[in-house]
């Protein structure tokens, strides 16, 4: 495929950040403030990632890596990318040899996360993954066991866990100051239509349960502090036109954790709901909306209130990231945390389509 990348190649503007040799990288010292390429320029990326990295502190936008040559200029023009740091899919593993860059971002459909990942990490980049991590536990795996090898770090992209008001969700869990935790009830979704590309396409990650159901999946083990031992589930398509390859419009969820707590929730392609509610022995409090790109607030039974934090997640998220490669210290969303979701989702669809008994999840 003929790029503008591939015509930078031939005039020779990218042999400089090439042929330096290794010793110079081992010998540099770091940078204060780490660059990213950000790897798929759909919609998440060009309108939540590019604009959020305008605000962070410790982290900011050198590159970009694209199947799409017609946006490259547009991108130059608004960010400033020098051409040698572009990358199609194809020259990714050229990413090893350019020190300005830290952390690829895998900002793609589903089903291409481990493709990308793994690619990124044995180019010796620190890998940031959108969420859901990958389609399967193995998957997940893979992409695990490749960053560890090649030495580097993985964050998921669980914008929420670095968002105040659901880090007190989360501090809750841990000191039940409304006595211990009697239930969790949690509805996240919205009416998607054809035009959702690979979103309806369950081969592609497509379907509530994976391009959602993470959102009330990850809720579900934040909100109680525990990981699930078993869980039921129920799907339903109300317009089976539109949905491909096993992809539920709809899907129900009734997951156990330990001492016999039971938890609910319900992901949806077919109308719009945003809320997490936890019920305890001496009191109730949620979120509504849970999981919104901005505006998440809440409210306890006592009559507190959780105010919208005047904040952009992503920024949050990407800098809480780059402080964790900075310092060496543990990301807030490992590997792990993708793939615990990753296998919920798993037993959900076997579950919902084979119409198991309760089907008991590993621990890990």
């Amino acid at each position: 495929m003929s790029t503008r990348r591939s015509f930078l190649k031939k005039s020779g503007l990218v042999l400089a950040a090439s042929t330096l040799p290794l010793p110079y990288y081992a010998c540099s010292k770091p940078n204060k403030k780490l660059g990213v390429a950000l790897l798929g320029l759909g919609s998440y990326a060009t309108n939540n990632l590019a604009p959020a990295l305008q605000q962070t502190e410790h982290i900011e936008l050198r590159g970009i890596v694209t199947g799409s040559p017609g946006k490259i200029q547009q991108w130059q023009q608004k960010y400033g990318i020098k051409d040698e740091n572009i990358y199609s899919y194809e020259t990714l593993p050229e990413i090893a040899n350019n020190p300005e860059i830290d952390v690829v971002y895998i900002v793609t459909p589903t089903f291409l996360h481990k493709k990308y990942s793994v690619m990124a990490a044995n180019a010796g980049k620190h890998v940031f993954c959108e969420k859901p991590m990958a389609m399967t536990v193995e998957e997940c795996r893979e992409i695990m066991e490749t960053c560890d090898k090649n030495g580097v770090k993985l964050a998921i992209g669980y914008r929420m866990q670095h968002e105040e008001n659901t880090q007190t969700i989360m501090k809750w869990a841990k000191t039940k100051p409304y006595g211990s935790i009697q239930n969790v009830d949690t509805e996240v979704g919205w009416r998607i239509g054809p035009g959702g590309g690979w979103r309806l396409d369950g081969s592609k990650g497509g379907g509530a349960i994976y391009d959602m159901g993470v959102y009330n999946i990850n809720a579900l083990r934040y909100a109680t502090g525990l990981e699930p031992l078993s869980l039921t589930a129920r799907h339903e398509t109300q317009r089976p036109d539109l949905f491909l390859n096993k992809a539920p419009e709809i899907t129900w969820l009734d997951v156990e954790f330990p001492g016999g707590l039971k938890t609910t929730a319900r992901v949806t392609y077919a109308d719009n709901v945003n809320f997490l509610k936890v019920n305890c022995e001496n009191g109730d409090y949620e979120l509504s909306p849970f999981q919104s790109y901005n505006g998440v607030q809440g409210s306890t039974s006592d009559g507190k209130k959780l105010p919208p934090c005047n904040c952009n997640q992503q920024a949050l998220q990407m800098d809480d990231d780059a402080l964790a490669i900075l310092n060496d210290t543990p990301v807030i969303a490992p590997g792990i945390e993708g793939l615990r979701d990753i296998q919920i989702v798993e037993a959900a669809l076997k579950s919902g389509y084979t119409n198991s008994e309760r089907i008991q999840l590993e621990q890990y």
